[in-house]
């Protein structure tokens, strides 16, 4: 079986000083950093999604900002593809799922930002595509969200989404796993 990691959305927008920083930024992208590791070691292909929106009421993610670029910890090495996208699914209108059939990868390993936006959308339709889904749970994070005002934490949005996608979409692990996964 191919696997592939697939990194979504980790840029410089989401972390401290950005324009939306999310919930425990540094955190994630510890845990994805260290995925990334393990698939460069391993040779396995690794896939980074860049999230560039084109919407004229758009606050972040802007074109030719600093902040679409993607974080340093997690930058591309050549040899890695890097998708642009522009709405949450890393597959619609994007070259993703053409790119994953031209080198037979058949299960995905996601990680990235948001949680209960691109990372769920993103693995809702990877699952629908046919592949088998590892999703990284510690390797994503979101933000807090607001409800008929009421504001629910980041950490229980996560772990809402995380919960709500597990057995069914993917199977949600520890990065730590990772090693005995692939």
């Amino acid at each position: 079986m191919n696997t592939a990691l697939v990194l979504v959305d980790i840029q410089n927008d989401y972390f401290k000083g950005g324009r939306n920083e999310l919930f425990n930024t540094d955190q994630a992208a510890t845990h994805a950093q260290e995925a990334l590791s393990l698939f460069r070691e391993k040779g396995l292909p690794v896939v980074h999604i860049q999230c560039i929106l084109l919407e004229n009421n758009a606050t972040f993610f802007l074109p030719d900002t600093e902040g679409i670029e993607i974080h340093e910890r997690v930058k591309p090495q050549a040899g890695e593809k890097v998708i642009v996208k522009h709405t949450p699914d890393s597959f619609f209108q994007t070259e993703l799922q053409s790119y994953l059939e031209s080198i037979n990868v058949t299960r995905l390993v996601i990680g990235g930002m948001m949680s209960h936006i691109c990372i769920d959308s993103t693995v809702r339709t990877a699952h629908r595509l046919g592949y088998e889904v590892i999703l990284l749970g510690e390797a994503c994070t979101t933000r807090d969200l607001v409800w008929k005002d009421n504001v629910i934490p980041a950490k229980t949005v996560h772990d809402t989404f995380m919960a709500s996608l597990q057995d069914t979409f993917a199977q949600v692990i520890d990065t730590g796993s990772l090693y005995d996964t692939i």
